[in-house]
């Protein structure tokens, strides 16, 4: 397993200036985030602009990951895909399939993103526009040589309407339900068992089921707040949130400050046959604000991950 990390948590850094540092820590891969330049979203970012690149800039972004030995793991753009607003939804199809077409140009297998949900509508009637939706995605990729990986999030903070999450795509359940529906060989898990940990479920338990879906992995932890835990409930906080986000109970942490097994979690996956990137997806609290704290941040994740790895 090579470690790598998620260009979105330094989002004022180059591309170039990301592969020089990454390298100097001891990362092999760069996960790079590919949302729109105009983009007010939390933790993303355009370390590469898709809307732009061109044939001759993807050669020289190849060239530059070739001479440091490095490796792009996927692209991401992780959006709503299922939005209830279809001029919204197209918007970010059309930009979806612009990273598609940049993964192609780079020679990049993998493009990340949400499923997505609409929320006036049951989850059968999601599933069923995700079926019209992500058969054309799909379609798409498939002539480009690229796989969709869909990471699963919950995302509670889309849900505007006081319903729980804002994604159809968080649990083995889902997973099943997803597959069955489109059982495309380009369709798979950027599977990061963070989501699980405050969702209840063990996340070496989902390994075997799912090791041929799991094309990419995120590392990322989770602390419990038992105490608030208590008071809340599974649901989270209702009245005291500080934002629509705030749950109040768990907070993401960098790997190994968390409730993550993770020796147990990264031995499951390398016998079930997983030995590609294992990604940080720094979302860590305590280490923002600054980049300093957020490279800080990274590097204890990276050093952290590189002990299990060896001993696993």
């Amino acid at each position: 397993m090579k470690l790598g990390f998620l260009t979105a948590c330094l989002p004022k850094q180059s591309l170039e200036n990301l592969v020089v540092w990454a390298k100097s820590v001891g990362f092999e891969m760069l996960e790079v985030a590919c949302w729109p330049v105009k983009n007010t979203r939390d933790y993303s970012s355009t370390t590469l602009d898709v809307v732009r690149l061109t044939r001759d800039e993807a050669e020289r972004i190849k060239k530059l990951f070739e001479q440091n030995n490095m490796q792009i793991s996927s692209l991401a753009y992780y959006d709503n895909n299922l939005h209830p607003d279809l001029v919204i939804r197209k918007s970010y199809h059309d930009h979806l399939k612009k990273v598609i077409d940049a993964a192609n140009l780079l020679g990049v297998k993998y493009v990340g993103t949400f499923v997505g949900r609409n929320y006036n509508k049951t989850i059968k009637e999601n599933f069923d526009e995700f079926e019209i939706v992500f058969k054309e995605i799909l379609e798409y990729a498939k002539e480009k040589g690229v796989s969709i990986i869909i990471e699963n999030c919950p995302m509670p903070g889309w849900n505007s309407n006081g319903g729980w999450t804002g994604t159809i795509s968080y649990s083995p359940e889902l997973w099943e339900e997803m597959f069955s529906r489109l059982p495309y060989d380009n369709f798979g898990l950027n599977l990061d068992p963070s989501h699980l940990i405050w969702l209840g479920i063990d996340p070496v338990s989902v390994i075997k089921e799912f090791k041929d879906k799991i094309f990419h992995v995120h590392a990322k932890d989770t602390q419990i707040l038992k105490d608030k835990l208590n008071k809340y409930s599974i649901f989270g906080s209702q009245i005291q949130r500080k934002d629509e986000w705030d749950m109040g109970y768990w907070v993401y942490r960098m790997p190994g400050r968390g409730e993550i097994d993770w020796k147990a979690f990264l031995k499951e996956l390398k016998q079930n046959g997983y030995s590609f990137v294992v990604s940080i997806e720094h979302e860590d609290p305590e280490y923002e604000g600054t980049e300093e704290k957020v490279k800080e941040g990274l590097r204890l994740g990276f050093e952290y991950l590189k002990d299990v790895i060896t001993k696993i």
